[in-house]
């Protein structure tokens, strides 16, 4: 049950993150939006490398294609922006590669399956399976939160139950109420 309720909330997230790239153009995908450079296609590239490393090459079952971006460059955070020759489809295409060999680790072993994360210190890296989804299901839902408030800096459009909540003249009235508030502090 708890396998299954993970699963079900780690897929939910996938879906949206890629649900913020809908109706975007390359540029607006791809351009930095924090002081960080956060951006939306760099969030698929990370994703796709977290479900690659932490439900895969952590439970015996290396990545099945190429991580270009796996080697010394990792920590220069290439894994967190697109390269020109990095398309859309691309990215898309190897973070649901990615989900497909998470989710056959998922099916195959137990949440108390044995792990090893090469890359932590050498005193925590034993670890399960278990540990291991707790972690990709928290940092992908960190992620298409992130996603949300990045899509909304972009064009307006939040998340999916945004229009669930009011229309364009209920959000102005409700923007309005939320500064006069916070202008009470200036």
């Amino acid at each position: 049950m708890i396998a299954t309720d993970l699963h079900h909330y780690l897929r939910q997230s996938r879906e949206s993150l890629l649900r913020s790239l809908d109706g975007l153009s390359e540029y607006d995908i791809r351009r930095p939006m924090t002081p960080t450079a956060t951006n939306l296609l760099g969030l698929v590239k990370h994703l796709a490398g977290i479900e690659f490393g932490y439900l895969g090459v952590c439970v015996g079952r290396p990545e099945p294609v190429p991580l270009p971006w796996t080697d010394e460059t990792i920590w220069d955070s290439a894994d967190m922006w697109a390269l020109p020759g990095e398309s859309r489809d691309y990215i898309v295409g190897l973070y649901r590669r990615a989900w497909q060999h998470s989710d056959e680790s998922l099916e195959r072993f137990g949440l108390d399956a044995p792990a090893t994360v090469p890359w932590w210190p050498e005193e925590r890296r034993t670890t399960t399976l278990g540990h291991l989804l707790v972690r990709v299901v928290a940092e992908t839902a960190q992620h298409a939160g992130h996603a949300d408030i990045v899509r909304e800096m972009i064009d307006g459009r939040a998340g999916r139950d945004h229009d669930d909540t009011g229309d364009a003249a209920w959000w102005d009235k409700h923007i309005a109420r939320v500064r006069e508030a916070a202008d009470h502090f200036r």
